[in-house]
């Protein structure tokens, strides 16, 4: 009886000490390093032992032997993300958010499928929105506000119909509002904040059903205000103030019985919604800026 508890005990022991040893592949693992030393690990504010197994790494999920989740948010990472990051092809979440990444987005995220949430907000990235968003059927979050991002927002970002948040805010895109976003049925949240998007606004937004946040303020748009709000029940913030639209009147009737922030350049407008001029420093697209900052 002793024998055969011995024997079950070191099959558990062993068994146990193979899981927490799971090894993930060499080229996920090369990944992983190689971002570490493109964003000089050495550095972190938690760093990595690279002699350890990759599952006691800060920030690295690893489910069934494969890199699933970084959450490197707020890390003291500095320099730029590593091409071989479409290594990690099983990535559901990269969060490198508020830190100071340079450099360029590499074309190589388009090559994450199962990618669900791409957090790069608060860095210092420059050039263009470079992803192919046909690729990312799985995205459901995409923030990038206060970076150096230019260029259009390109069309295929309406591939992406999974998307349920969108920040771009405090870039400088330019360019049209993307026709494409009206495809965007699962949209939450979008906010486009202070960038130099210009032109009448063409999306039909009467189909972004589900839309609760919408920021477009302080931008270039022209024309009409669109008049595809009035359908939307569950908007609570509309920011629209800071553009060029000589006419609101597609918006005076909306229908949105959960509307608490409303905030256009028509002080006649704001009044019917019962809702006094909103002090820039004190919006909520404002306040986006710095979501998550201790």
């Amino acid at each position: 009886m002793k024998s055969t508890l011995l024997y079950f005990f070191v099959i558990s022991l062993l068994f146990s000490f193979s899981v927490s040893h799971a090894q993930i592949s060499k080229s996920e693992k090369k990944a992983l390093v190689d971002l570490y030393n493109s964003t000089n690990g050495s550095m972190w504010s938690n760093s990595w032992d690279l002699e350890s197994s990759p599952n006691q790494w800060h920030g690295v999920s690893i489910e069934n032997n494969h890199v699933v989740g970084i959450n490197l948010h707020q890390n003291n990472l500095q320099g730029t993300i590593s091409s071989s990051i479409a290594d990690l092809k099983y990535l559901e979440e990269l969060n490198l958010a508020f830190n100071k990444i340079t450099g360029e987005l590499p074309l190589e995220l388009s090559q994450l499928r199962q990618l669900k949430v791409l957090k790069l907000e608060m860095n210092r990235l420059k050039g263009e929105l470079s992803i192919h968003f046909e690729d990312l059927q799985n995205l459901e979050e995409l923030t990038m506000f206060n970076n150096m991002l230019e260029g259009e927002i390109p069309l295929t970002i309406g591939l992406a119909k999974n998307l349920k948040i969108v920040n771009l805010s405090s870039n400088f895109f330019g360019g049209n509002l993307p026709k494409t976003f009206e495809n965007l049925t699962n949209l939450v949240s979008l906010e486009l904040f202070g960038n130099k998007l210009e032109g009448a606004i063409e999306a039909d937004l009467s189909k972004l059903t589900n839309l609760s946040q919408l920021v477009l303020a302080y931008n270039y748009f022209n024309g009409s205000f669109p008049d595809g709000l009035r359908e939307l029940k569950r908007l609570e913030f509309v920011q629209i103030q800071g553009n060029q639209f000589n006419s609101y009147r597609g918006i005076e009737q909306l229908n949105s019985e959960r509307l608490v922030t409303f905030d256009s350049d028509d002080s006649l407008l704001n009044r019917k919604y019962k809702l006094a001029k909103i002090k820039i420093n004190d919006t909520r697209m404002a306040d986006t800026k710095f979501e998550g900052e201790n």
